[in-house]
């Protein structure tokens, strides 16, 4: 019998103001990737770029995908 997953896929990303968020089908936040576009404010608050965090965060999406395979 196939148990039920806490976190049901497919996850989605949304994109907001200085972060990213990935979430479940249900709707329930699973992570928040920030980011900063300024140099200085970024190396002081050692933060992502925003390109660096979108990657990131499209790569988490998939992880249920992956998951299938193992």
């Amino acid at each position: 019998m196939m148990e039920q997953r806490r976190f049901p896929p497919p996850w989605s990303l949304d994109e907001y103001t200085e972060s990213f968020m990935v979430r479940d089908a249900a709707g329930q936040p699973l992570c928040y990737l920030y980011y900063e576009e300024m140099e200085l404010r970024r190396t002081q608050q050692r933060r992502l770029t925003k390109d660096e965090a979108r990657r990131i965060a499209r790569a988490i999406t998939r992880l249920p995908e992956l998951m299938q395979w193992g």
